[in-house]
């Protein structure tokens, strides 16, 4: 049976739902289907509204004051996001909106209301929309995933799935949240990159380590090319496995007759010590 499709209506004739009538406000900019499902659209009184641990921790006074300008002069066009329980309001997402109209001494705001969700839903959805903001710093990001995980006890694998992330970056993530606290600090403070924390990480020598940690936090590393050329690398690891390799390949070479190797993979195995020999000679 074919489908059938509602007719096609020029885009100047859609109609639009208008909440200005009831929030006093012209435009509204929803960014999260997800976000919204059940909830509902309310105005809320500011000093009802309780403000918990969010994902961002670093606020910039110039960026709020700017922010708080910005909503006098054009009103606040993404809402607040509250949870609603016996105990009241929550702020789940929007604390710098929030701030922003405590500091214009605001009453109230328009909110998504949302009701019966679990403390496991209601991190997902913080996390999603403030990531989702390119002011949050991958160090807020980190800590939010750590939390997350820590909260909920879910797996890699869970936490790609409930946060909508990849799972190359939840483990990087979760590698960057456990670094020591003063690190992550200079990684704020000196605009650090991510991959410098990652490759820091990774370093097994304690004394490297610690001499590389002193670096950082003085904020003499924060490009990733600068953490490469600072860390000193095993000086004769390539050695160690070159020789491995010609062990190998000489072994292979002397039980090859053993083996009852093929033809063909006789010619490879003698082409492959040619060219080991031919490298050693250079």
């Amino acid at each position: 049976m074919a489908k059938s499709f509602a007719p096609r209506v020029a885009k100047n004739e859609r109609k639009t739902i208008d909440l200005s009538d009831k929030l006093g406000r012209d435009v509204f900019k929803f960014s999260d289907d997800k976000l919204l499902r059940d909830a509902k659209l309310d105005e809320i009184e500011l000093k009802t509204i309780r403000v918990k641990e969010q994902v961002r921790t670093k606020f910039n006074d110039a960026s709020l004051k700017e922010l708080a300008e910005n909503i006098r002069v054009n009103g606040l066009i993404q809402p607040l996001v509250v949870h609603q329980d016996r105990g009241g309001f929550t702020l789940i997402c929007g604390e710098r909106r929030f701030r922003a109209m405590s500091l214009l001494k605001m009453e109230k705001a328009p909110c998504f209301v949302l009701t019966g969700k679990s403390e496991k839903e209601l991190m997902a959805i913080q996390f999603s929309e403030n990531s989702s903001r390119e002011e949050l710093h991958y160090i807020d990001k980190a800590d939010g995933i750590l939390n997350y995980k820590q909260a909920t006890g879910a797996s890699e694998r869970k936490i790609t799935a409930a946060l909508g992330i990849s799972k190359s970056e939840v483990h990087r993530s979760l590698l960057i949240a456990k670094l020591p606290t003063k690190i992550k600090e200079a990684a704020k403070m000196y605009d650090i990159e991510k991959y410098v924390l990652v490759e820091f990480d990774e370093i097994e020598s304690s004394e490297e380590k610690k001499r590389i940690e002193d670096l950082i936090c003085k904020g003499e590393i924060t490009k990733r090319t600068q953490m490469q050329s600072k860390v000193k690398r095993p000086a004769k690891a390539s050695s160690k496995a070159a020789a491995t390799n010609a062990d190998l390949l000489k072994m292979l070479s002397s039980k090859s007759k053993e083996l009852k190797l093929d033809a063909k993979t006789k010619a490879m195995l003698k082409n492959l010590m040619l060219e080991h020999e031919e490298t050693a000679n250079r």
